[in-house]
């Protein structure tokens, strides 16, 4: 009988014990609600619906730029002289200027045929170009393959130099710094870089070059991205939406009003005069293109974004490698604002308009502000509303202006107009890695000069779907990023169960599907699926 009544009070004990706690919990969250949460919280959203207003702004901005430009038609061959360079009976081919091409490769064993064998292609005066191909690889079969390409095509006759070096000091920006030392290099006028999963048409050039050689004030001709694996699934076509804005809205943009925006890094054709003017490359941040273009643009320099031009890329089809591109895009302009902001601030060279709207809009709004208020405003303070319902948020400010800032970010990509739902909550997940990375560069904190070079596929894309399609994603707990995703998962659903059973503020669905999206990149699922075009 002894052993029965032990055995019976244990359950009712711990029982005990478990209201205990929650009372306890339920104490202190009331002694502390109304003197410390409720006025944090209250400061959150005020400062969130400046920053969301503040976004607005800005895309309303560029969305009416783009209409005027659309509408009168000042595109870059109304606004600036273009002229086709003519043979010369006289001068030969000297009367075309001499053209470097680029090309930095780490341990690209997918791509590497794919961009030599394009940037050979190029159509231009054989004696007038250079192709110079800068392996940093560090597998010996991998760089045996590339410069057995690079001799495959010498010995056509193209003028291709094969560079190696002896270390990896300063990545992408190090390895084309110490491309332009080389003797031959003095000679060119113009250099063209390509990243190794870029594919130029054949009249790359002839469309580009005639904008510098007719406009000296040019120093940066920079075309759009072409997106070859876009429909490879649910998460490029993600992707797809947010560089198609990108490129329609945020460069055109730049390119009429200031001619000015960040380089993309790839696809582009530098002045080489201006490229030394304003210091050539450095290696200070993980986005020396962004850094090289700040630094011309404050010595005078204009740039010109074609958009009709569009060069083959790849986009990141697995959720790790876009993990580590979203850390360095969104780091590196952090950082790169936090070194440059004084030096923008002095510059004697460019007028009061353009230094505001390069620290302002430039950095400010959309490297910084952007990432902040997508998580911090969507995932963290929203759902806090929840629990305390002493705090509203006002409908302009909860569904209207995200709602204009979301139609407006659409129009990039019409064709994806039924993935907005997804893209919403994908971005969503997104903003948690992006605003860590932004805090990183703005304290320099541990991950501040990471690099890890994205992963291509090239002509393994075909494969890698069924490759894709055939595993089942697991999870493995223990990488942070992902206890990071599921544990923001977990306190929207509580959020959104709270709500449903008290209906505080009805954003449950919302909550709900976001705590989904969260699960889902937590435990890898995303991108597994190809959607329907």
């Amino acid at each position: 009988m002894d052993r029965l009544s032990t055995t019976t009070l244990l359950p009712e004990t711990f029982q005990g014990a478990r209201d205990d706690i929650t009372e306890q919990i339920a104490v202190i969250w009331q002694q502390i609600k109304a003197p410390v949460i409720v006025p944090l919280l209250r400061l959150s959203v005020f400062l969130c619906l400046i920053m969301s207003v503040m976004l607005l702004v800005e895309k309303v901005y560029m969305a009416i730029v783009i209409v005027l430009v659309k509408l009168f038609s000042r595109g870059p061959h109304k606004r600036y002289r273009f002229e086709p360079i003519r043979d010369d009976l006289e001068l030969g081919n000297s009367a075309y200027p001499m053209v470097l091409v680029q090309i930095p490769m780490y341990n690209e064993r997918e791509v590497y045929q794919l961009s030599i064998g394009a940037a050979c292609g190029l159509s231009w005066p054989s004696d007038r170009i250079i192709i110079q191909v800068l392996d940093d690889s560090t597998d010996p079969v991998i760089k045996d393959m590339v410069q057995l390409e690079c001799d495959r095509w010498a010995s056509k006759g193209i003028n291709i130099k094969y560079e190696i070096r002896d270390n990896r000091n300063g990545y992408k920006a190090g390895a084309l710094k110490e491309g332009m030392k080389h003797g031959y290099v003095k000679d060119c006028d113009y250099v063209v870089i390509f990243d190794a999963d870029f594919q130029p048409e054949p009249d790359f050039l002839w469309r580009t070059i005639p904008f510098l050689v007719h406009n000296p004030e040019i120093g940066l001709v920079q075309a759009r991205w072409k997106f070859v694996n876009a429909d490879e699934c649910l998460m490029t076509r993600m992707q797809e939406m947010s560089l198609d804005y990108h490129f329609t809205v945020e460069q055109e943009v730049g390119s009429s009003t200031y001619a000015f925006f960040g380089f993309n890094g790839t696809a582009g054709v530098w002045r080489i005069s201006a490229l030394n003017e304003a210091g050539g490359w450095k290696d200070r941040t993980t986005v020396e293109d962004m850094d090289l273009a700040v630094r011309a643009s404050l010595k005078g320099w204009k740039f010109v974004f074609l958009g009709d031009i569009r060069v083959k890329n790849e986009l990141p089809s697995t959720l790790k490698a876009y993990r580590y591109q979203q850390h360095r895009w969104s780091c590196g302009p952090a950082n790169l604002f936090r070194k440059m902001l004084m030096e923008i601030a002095r510059n004697k060279k460019v007028n009061l308009w353009k230094k505001m709207h390069v620290i302002y809009s430039f950095f400010f709004v959309r490297k910084i502000v952007a990432h902040i208020v997508t998580f911090v405003f969507y995932c963290v303070v929203i759902p806090a509303t929840v629990l305390v319902p002493e705090v509203q948020i006002p409908k302009w400010g909860a569904v209207y202006i995200p709602s204009m800032i979301t139609i407006l970010n659409a129009v990039g990509t019409p064709r994806s107009l039924h993935l907005l739902v997804f893209w919403i909550l994908f971005e969503n997940v997104m903003s948690l890695h992006r605003t860590k990375a932004t805090f990183i560069g703005l304290l320099e904190a541990g991950r501040v000069n990471e690099w890890v070079v994205t992963e291509k596929l090239g002509d393994a894309l075909k494969t890698k779907v069924g490759v894709k399609a055939a595993k089942k994603p697991r999870l493995r707990v223990g990488e942070k990023l992902q206890l990071l995703e599921l544990g923001t998962g977990a306190y929207l659903f509580f959020c959104g169960c709270y709500d449903v059973a008290f209906g505080t503020n009805h954003y449950f669905i919302f909550l709900f599907l976001q705590a989904f999206a969260f699960f889902t990149v937590g435990v890898g699922y995303v991108g597994t699926f190809v959607p329907h075009t």
